[in-house]
């Protein structure tokens, strides 16, 4: 059986405890991290070190890209017209989802190289179509009261919907929405 690997491992990894796992996390992580980081043996000679400084430096780049996100229109709103500061703030996002899923990738090569081991998790498991699923046993009608909804639409009394609310924020963590912080 293969080891198991967590949501947003970098697939040019291999598994925790396979062979190759230590080789390639260290080919993978000095892409991470600027150039310049080959010259240091040391970090090569350690892959600790080294994924300790790629968590480092991406985390340092999704803060830098979020405050640079934060600032673009008083930086750039006249020197720019609106759809060039429009396409500015798009590039922001679009980078701060990547930066973001390579810090989270970081995160997860460097506490596989200090032993941890991964195991699947209910929250890493699909989505299961319970309402298939409810129809298929000859459940509710339709989804109707499955849906804990009258058949007129409304909802039942005393009942409340919905779940947690995001008060107008996304619960991302990539440039231009609030930051939550990181599992470890």
């Amino acid at each position: 059986m293969a080891a198991y690997v967590p949501p947003g491992w970098p697939p040019a990894v291999h598994p925790p405890g396979s062979e190759g796992f230590e080789r390639t996390a260290v080919a993978w992580l000095l892409d991470v991290v600027p150039a310049d980081y080959r010259l240091y043996g040391v970090l090569r000679r350690y892959p600790v070190a080294l994924a300790a400084m790629a968590v480092h430096h991406a985390d340092a780049c999704v803060a830098g890209a979020r405050g640079g996100y934060r600032v673009a229109r008083s930086e750039l709103g006249d020197a720019l017209p609106a759809h060039g500061l429009d396409a500015v703030l798009s590039a922001y996002r679009a980078e701060g989802r990547r930066l973001v899923g390579i810090a989270r990738a970081a995160t997860l090569v460097s506490r596989a190289l200090r032993g941890e081991t991964f195991s699947p998790r209910l929250a890493d498991a699909p989505p299961q179509d319970s309402a298939a699923d409810d129809e298929a046993a000859g459940g509710e009608a339709a989804g109707e009261e499955a849906s804990g909804k009258e058949p007129s639409g409304k909802e039942p009394p005393g009942k409340k919907t919905g779940g947690k609310k995001t008060h107008g924020k996304e619960a991302s963590a990539s440039v231009g929405e609030e930051p939550n912080q990181r599992a470890s």
